[in-house]
């Protein structure tokens, strides 16, 4: 793998800690600014409907700039946000931070699977797109629990003051490192919105939406269901959080590996357990050892469906990429947000923590259809594109010879 998808890899690692260590700083965030816990939740929910909204917009903006340039300018971007958040006199102004590093988000790991792929033959393309995607997933096993007792520690501004010096690496090793590709031509803003009207983009972005939907509609209650339901202390779900990450890893790893070669059954199959776990979670979460193994596999079920899905965007939006690619890691955000919001319908409704595991299996399941009729297409258009020997009368000749 080339060296510079170390330089895409470092900077999703910043981004990805930045992402989720607000989540074990919200007290402490609360606490300065004085205000309440659900006010400070705004930092969680501002910075994901930021990845929404930045991805498309930030892409469009990248198309009259070359890629490299466009990856140093997004990290320059989620720099200034980290440092505006560690800096905020008040809670308005880290609200402001957190949304302009959240725009960053979404295009750098878009753009950055279109470099990545293209740095990489054909065959090996998910393997480079996991590669950068090992940043962010190793975020959560080391970025995210240090940050957290740094933050607890030193002080919340000090953890975003060192992922602003990590947003500064990633930013000298993107110019260092990445080779400069030139600019497509011909490829305009209408070409790269033309392919949503492919119906296997469309489909392969829902997919993203449901399958990761699934896997956040148990995580997002995970403190409450392991503290209540399955008897842990609150001190021991930051390690739990760590086995998850841990799942995370190895999922995304061998989701790279196997979707270069096998990209719809590996869908098929990590899908298809991913329901299958989520269902059984409403049982293992009474159980300490049962619980901590589910939860690793969420985490690598969940994730072994990013690079073929990522990749999968990529192929079906060939010649324009950059702004599905883009969406599509929006997706991941809105499937966050959606299932969170589904999980908490279902326990306002009476029911116990684990209920949003049994709608993380329903979204699992939804993904998994989703594959099916999406690969049936793909055959049945396969199928009729196919050239078809016309049956001609034999010449003359031919007929002659034979009597």
């Amino acid at each position: 793998m080339p060296l510079a998808l170390l330089a895409l890899a470092i900077g999703a690692f910043g981004i990805g800690t930045t992402e989720f260590v607000i989540m074990g700083l919200l007290p402490e965030v609360a606490a300065d600014f004085h205000v309440s816990i659900p006010t400070a939740g705004y930092l969680v929910s501002g910075y994901a409907m930021g990845v929404v909204l930045g991805a498309p917009l930030m892409s469009v903006l990248g198309t009259r700039v070359t890629r490299k340039r466009m990856l140093m300018i997004l990290m320059g971007l989620f720099v200034i946000g980290n440092v505006v958040s560690a800096t905020a006199p008040v809670f308005g102004v880290m609200l402001a931070g957190r949304v302009i590093a959240s725009l960053a988000h979404g295009a750098f790991f878009g753009i950055g699977s279109v470099v990545a792929a293209d740095l990489v033959a054909p065959h090996k393309k998910a393997g480079a797109i996991a590669m950068m995607f090992t940043g962010l997933t190793v975020a959560n096993v080391v970025g995210v629990p240090l940050g957290t007792y740094i933050g607890q520690t030193a002080g919340w501004r000090t953890t975003f003051f060192l992922v602003a010096a990590l947003g500064v690496v990633g930013l000298l090793g993107v110019a260092k490192l990445v080779p400069e590709q030139p600019r497509a031509e011909g490829v305009r803003l209408r070409h790269e919105l033309a392919a949503f009207r492919n119906v296997q983009v469309l489909l392969a972005m829902a997919m993203t939406v449901l399958g990761f939907g699934g896997v956040f509609a148990a995580i997002t209650y995970i403190t409450p269901m392991m503290t209540e339901i399955a008897g842990y202390s609150a001190s021991s779900v930051t390690w739990l959080l760590v086995l998850f990450g841990l799942g995370m890893v190895g999922g995304n790893l061998l989701g790279g590996k196997f979707a270069d070669r096998h990209l719809m059954p590996l869908l098929y199959v990590s899908l298809g357990a991913l329901a299958v776990v989520l269902s059984l979670f409403t049982l293992t979460a009474h159980n300490k050892i049962a619980a901590a193994v589910t939860i690793v596999l969420i985490g690598g079920l969940g994730f072994a469906t990013v690079p073929p899905l990522q990749k999968r965007v990529l192929d079906q939006a060939a010649g324009a990429p950059t702004l599905a690619s883009a969406v599509n890691i929006g997706a991941f955000n809105l499937g966050n947000a959606l299932s969170a919001w589904l999980g908490g319908i279902v326990i306002a409704a009476g029911l116990d923590y684990t209920a949003p595991n049994w709608v993380g299996a329903v979204l699992a399941a939804s993904a998994l259809v989703l594959a099916v009729v999406s690969s049936r297409l793909e055959r049945r258009t396969a199928t009729r594109s196919r050239p078809v020997a016309a049956h001609l009368p034999e010449p003359a000749a031919v007929t002659a010879a034979r009597r």
